[in-house]
């Protein structure tokens, strides 16, 4: 071919429209799997709702929880799932698993499972996120774990456990684990859900908050793949390597043999076409004081590619060496292709707690934009072990506040900024990974650190829009203080726990239960500490009510996989009450502060669709929250919805005979867990 010739046939190629894209969305009208697809890009080409009646939507039915469990449930995260005219969803306090009509929101069945004493214990309890779905031919489950941690599939068509798979139905989670667990107490369960792909379940694990662990022996979180049709396991991936194995020597001393967690509480992608599971692992025990486990601790805080039929490790990268911020990987890594520089690329995309998108390439693990390992401050904690260096994404940038400097604090008025500095100048500021110091009341009672514990981002995630690469993830604003303190007597064999030397260490659950008088000599002498010069030290953040740092509060970032660049910020959320009531700001003119809170997205056609965290009070004096629609392309509102309740699962949607519905999960704010379904 001459190259007049070569120059023509390549013209005329730039004009065809681009390949089909791997991940596409929710297919068909339908949602079968917890974000729509199993790269959870949580989208749907679907376009019957939208600016023009998206406030004018009516209630097509509404379905409550409050029947399937001893108690109503108020925190309903469920994400269901439509399948053939059936939403599947998990429903209660118990974990029931119910089919509805999609139409109607009649119910079809319902399946309940008694577990005792073993769910009481369990650290993930109610109803969890949801569940999956599997279909070949005329064969059709439904796949959940129980608050338990054992693994059922039944029959789509009836509700009944499939008695082929595991024993009769039931895969007991807690057995062939590598390691010896008891059945009825052990730290390990889940909220998120299984998911499926070419015929096997693949099932993270979950544990109890690691701020002030028992104890720094736990429970590892393994990650096992097991046949969809028997129940067999066929794979298992150690996220703490055994001897031998790759990232062993990243623990010293004999760390690796008793320290836990390093789970995946957050919900697991795949690539079925490259056979390859995407696993955002937690962190290992504890979560703010890691003397106990000296090195970089593989594979804590990494995204792990892994093989889909073998859980082989395919590449991996470690976010976090060493963590001790509870920087968890939160929520489902996002699978996409997108054009970049001329040339598609199969990207995974990682929303994260400390507000970094961090974006790879999903089949070499290759940073698709430089991931710089910049020094960081070493601490003086007595025994921690530092990581003199942390990754840190030059592209996208920060889709969030990250560090805390005098500038991020409240600046309505002068008379609350010089009380900020007051609360502040007990604490250390400093940049991202400033390290936890021991708190104490003639020194820094903590740093302040921001993003939160919390993020960030947390397990909603992310959305993705395939036919514009933009990528969406709605983000907390939040700024918080981290101190450790020794435990109370008997509460934890850690040196070190989160705490305050004005409150001392902080409890959950039955922690410490035994050692009251510990408790109670630890504050006494707390108490005959003298105080500082500087005054009465602050007892929480709060500035006359309001938060420290300045607003927005929440936000959602558009952001250009494309370029890596940020397309639009907006404040989500009406401004909540103690600010746009509150005595020392009336006349001002604030614009929307957000909500503190990061919540699920859902990307149609033309609309990016998100709901409030918090209730607050309109003009009518009546308490009311949203679900509100915004332009995907320029983050305008474009439509808002009236709740009973709060956002407290994803949305989602889907079409059945040429009808568009809208699902989500709302509970909070003294109403039960309910799934609300609108239509035009």
């Amino acid at each position: 071919m001459n190259k007049a010739r070569w120059y023509l046939v390549s013209a005329l190629l730039l004009c065809l429209p681009l390949p089909a894209f791997t991940q596409q969305g929710a297919p068909a009208g339908e949602w079968p799997s917890y974000g729509g697809d199993l790269g959870h890009t949580r989208y749907a080409a679907l376009d019957q709702i939208n600016a023009s009646n998206f406030s004018e939507l009516e209630l097509a039915w509404t379905f409550k929880t409050d029947n399937f469990g001893p108690s109503p449930e108020y925190r309903f995260q469920s994400t269901p799932l439509m399948v053939d005219g059936v939403l599947y969803t998990t429903a209660g306090s118990r974990r029931a698993v119910v089919a509805l009509d999609a139409t109607t929101g009649e119910i079809l069945w319902s399946f309940r499972f008694e577990e005792g004493e073993r769910a009481a214990n369990a650290p993930r309890q109610l109803s969890g996120r949801g569940l999956a779905f599997w279909q070949d031919d005329d064969q059709a489950r439904v796949l959940f774990v129980t608050p338990g941690y054992q693994l059922i599939a039944l029959d789509a068509s009836n509700g009944n456990p499939v008695p082929e798979f595991g024993v009769d139905g039931v895969v007991d989670l807690k057995r062939n684990l590598d390691q010896s667990v008891d059945l009825d107490t052990a730290d390990i369960g889940l909220h998120a859900t299984p998911i499926v792909a070419k015929d096997v379940v693949i099932v993270g694990a979950a544990h109890r908050t690691g701020g002030n662990p028992r104890s720094r022996e736990n429970v590892k979180g393994f990650v096992r793949g097991f046949d969809v049709r028997s129940g067999e396991r066929l794979w298992i991936f150690h996220t703490i390597p055994s001897r031998g194995q790759y990232g062993f020597e990243s623990w010293e001393g004999d760390s690796s043999s008793y320290t836990g967690n390093t789970g995946v509480w957050a919900q697991i992608s795949v690539d079925p076409e490259l056979e390859t599971v995407y696993l955002p692992v937690e962190a290992a025990t504890g979560d703010y004081y890691g003397a106990y486990r000296p090195g970089d601790n593989l594979f804590a805080e990494s995204l792990v590619a892994v093989d889909l039929h073998s859980g082989e490790r395919k590449w991996h990268f470690q976010l976090v060496h060493h963590g001790i911020w509870d920087q968890d990987i939160p929520a489902a890594p996002i699978l996409a292709d997108v054009v970049i520089d001329g040339r598609e690329r199969k990207i995974v995309a990682q929303p994260t707690k400390q507000a970094f998108l961090y974006v790879f390439d999903r089949v070499t693990g290759e940073p698709i934009w430089p991931i710089e390992e910049r020094p960081v401050e070493t601490g003086d904690v007595p025994g921690e072990w530092y990581s003199p260096t942390q990754p840190f994404p030059t592209k996208p940038p920060a889709y969030d506040r990250q560090g805390v400097t005098e500038d991020d604090f409240i600046d309505f008025t002068p008379e609350l900024r010089a009380r900020a500095f007051e609360i502040a100048s007990w604490y250390k500021l400093g940049p991202l990974f400033t390290p936890p110091v021991v708190s104490n009341i003639d020194g820094p009672l903590g740093i302040l650190m921001s993003p939160t514990t919390g993020g960030g981002t947390n397990w909603p995630g992310g959305s993705f829009d395939p036919e514009t690469g933009i990528l969406y993830v709605s983000s907390n604003s939040s700024m918080g203080a981290l101190g450790l303190v020794p435990p109370y007597p008997g509460q934890s064999d850690m040196a070190y726990i989160q705490g305050s030397a004005v409150s001392g260490p902080r409890t959950s659950g039955g922690a410490g239960s035994s050692a009251g008088g510990g408790r109670t000599e630890f504050r006494a002498q707390q108490r005959q500490v003298p105080q500082s010069s500087r005054g009465t030290p602050p007892r929480s953040l709060l500035v006359e009510g309001l938060p420290l740092q300045k607003p927005p509060y929440g936000k959602i970032s558009a952001i250009d996989l494309k370029d890596g660049t940020i397309a639009w910020q907006i404040a989500h959320g009406q401004t909540p009450d103690r600010i746009a009531n509150h005595r020392a700001l009336q006349g001002m003119d604030i614009p929307r502060t957000g909500q503190g809170a990061s919540v699920g997205t859902l990307v149609t056609r033309t609309l990016l669709i998100a709901g409030e965290a918090q209730m607050t009070t309109g003009e009518d004096g009546e308490r009311r929250t949203h679900l509100r629609a915004y332009d995907k392309a320029t983050g305008e509102e474009v439509g808002a919805l009236r709740l009973p309740a709060p956002q407290t699962g994803s949305p989602m949607t889907y079409e059945i005979d040429g009808v568009q519905y809208l699902v989500i999960a709302v509970s909070g704010s003294g109403y039960s867990g309910a799934l609300l379904a609108f239509r035009i």
